[in-house]
């Protein structure tokens, strides 16, 4: 697992030593930034689920302001926290150990908003509705924003939830990229 461009290309990122955490393999990583890089010039970038905290860092190796990366496990965290600083991204990051409902609840309160939200929840929990209404419900997506979730390709998306509507679906193999904007 690597960086791919920017100013940390090539940097080798920390990966769990167990397989709780599926990090976003490098083929897929490279394909996603082709997709989205006209988002990328000092953009707000919110990682939700960030695992190793490949996806934010990669954005902030591109020109990203500034990271929020969200994860409720502590060795994630750990992770997290270890490749930001390998990156030399401490400047541009905010790590928050919590759930995702909490961590989209306080960043309501502090009226945050961002161009890029990021998704890769554990496969298999359920959690894809809840946050995606949670995001929309609290108006975190800017109006020109995207939200990409990362997930298995037997998961089903809907068209839209309340004002976010799929926009276009990626796959590659068993992963899936499902993107959603904000209806204009």
């Amino acid at each position: 697992m690597r960086v791919i461009s920017g100013k940390a290309r090539g940097l080798k990122l920390n990966a769990p030593k167990n397989n709780d955490v599926r990090p976003t393999t490098d083929r897929v990583k490279e394909s996603l930034f082709n997709m989205i890089n006209p988002y990328m010039m000092e953009s707000s970038i919110l990682d939700l689920f960030a695992g190793t905290g490949s996806l934010g860092i990669e954005c902030l190796s591109r020109g990203a302001n500034k990271c929020i990366f969200v994860d409720s496990s502590k060795e994630s965290i750990g992770i997290i926290k270890s490749n930001i600083k390998k990156a030399r991204v401490e400047k541009e990051s905010i790590v928050l150990n919590c759930d995702f409902k909490s961590a989209i609840n306080s960043l309501a309160l502090k009226t945050e908003t961002f161009d890029v939200i990021f998704m890769d929840p554990p496969y298999y929990k359920n959690m894809f509705d809840d946050a995606l209404n949670s995001i929309d419900n609290n108006n975190l997506l800017k109006e020109d924003g995207i939200i990409v979730v990362e997930h298995d390709t037997k998961d089903k998306f809907p068209d839209s939830i309340g004002r976010l509507y799929k926009s276009r679906d990626k796959k590659y193999g068993n992963t899936t990229l499902t993107f959603y904007k904000m209806e204009e």
